[in-house]
């Protein structure tokens, strides 16, 4: 696996691959500037893995040049007050008055939840020979709502791991830096599941550098993919590559798969202000993983896919399936990325 210190050891690269200043920011999830050690930094350019591209022989499978990693944050699995009215306005625009009484009426309807779009998203990456992990809360405790009860979705978690996709621990707001809550919500979540879980991602991609790391290597995690910003996209220390984290304060590797978040999608539709120009932006972070045989991790969350007032950012992500499908990307889920970066030695 790339000990990616040691492949930049000396380098300018190393302060940007490490990026002490994080240790002491109080939001790290809050995209703020970031410097390298020889001037300002664009995120928008993963500079790390490009001078890692040079020095390692990184492929992916059937000798595919590139991958996206997709993944979906369950945040809601029923509809919220300001979801039903902003959807309920926009089939008013679309003069769809029939659809109106039954997404504001769907329990009297005797309906499941509109946010249940989990045989939708999986039927949908199908299509294009994807696979998708599925990040779920299991905490009764948040900052602004309760969510859902992980126990109300046991037949939809099953039908997830049936379909050969994956299931991880969506940490709750208040677990990033607390062993014993992480435990809890990780036993509680594999209860449910009858299996165990792997992976993680911290509710509104809150993180400790390094003590996140620390801890969720401490509970048994094979990988985090917390590391991203919630208010812009890009390469948050230079990489668009899988990464083992190391802690600058003990001066070691820390035993854990670091897999960053480059996109997620409420932060690429501000970055890009409108459909088209998140779209270009796309394209352009897409085509820097491509030019360094790279990794985009892209996180959509499952309410767009039941939401009519998301119906734009819908339809952005299956463009984004049917574009790098026709690109030959290897569109592969968390684990499946996880098992290849540890079979294969990129440094030999």
């Amino acid at each position: 696996m790339i000990d990616i210190k040691t492949l930049i050891q000396g380098d300018d690269l190393t302060e940007l691959f490490l990026n002490k200043s994080e240790y002491s920011l109080e939001k790290p999830e809050i995209y703020t500037g970031i410097k390298s050690l020889s001037g300002p930094y664009s995120i928008y350019y993963p500079l790390v893995s490009k001078y890692i591209a040079t020095k390692s022989s990184i492929y992916y499978p059937e000798n595919r040049k590139f991958a996206l990693c997709l993944t979906h944050d369950v945040d809601y699995i029923y509809p919220i007050f300001t979801h039903i009215l902003a959807s309920s306005l926009c089939y008013l625009k679309d003069r769809n008055f029939s659809k109106i009484f039954s997404n504001i009426l769907w329990k009297q309807f005797g309906n499941k939840s509109q946010y249940l779009t989990f045989n939708e998203i999986i039927q949908l990456e199908r299509n294009y020979g994807a696979k998708s992990t599925f990040f779920f809360l299991s905490t009764n405790e948040d900052i602004h709502r309760f969510r859902y009860n992980i126990e109300d979705v046991e037949n939809e978690l099953g039908n997830i791991i049936d379909s050969g996709f994956e299931v991880g621990l969506h940490g709750g707001y208040y677990s990033y830096n607390d062993a014993v809550r992480i435990n809890s919500e990780k036993a509680r979540l594999e209860k449910v599941l009858g299996k165990k879980v792997n992976g993680y991602r911290n509710h509104y991609l809150r993180m400790k550098i390094p003590n996140t790391w620390e801890t969720l290597s401490k509970c048994g995690f094979n990988y985090d993919t917390t590391y991203g910003f919630s208010n812009a996209v890009g390469f948050r220390n230079g990489l668009c590559h899988p990464f083992t984290p190391y802690n600058n304060l003990m001066k070691r590797n820390i035993d854990i798969l670091e897999l960053p978040l480059n996109i997620m999608d409420s932060a690429l539709l501000r970055s890009g202000r409108s459909i088209e120009g998140a779209w270009e932006i796309f394209k352009n972070l897409l085509g820097s993983v491509e030019e360094c045989r790279g990794v985009l991790n892209l996180n959509w969350h499952n309410d767009v896919f039941g939401s009519y007032f998301k119906k734009d950012q819908k339809k952005l992500y299956e463009r984004i399936l049917k574009y790098c499908h026709d690109r030959d990307a290897w569109l592969t889920n968390c684990t499946e990325l996880y098992n290849w970066w540890l079979k294969n030695d990129f440094n030999s």
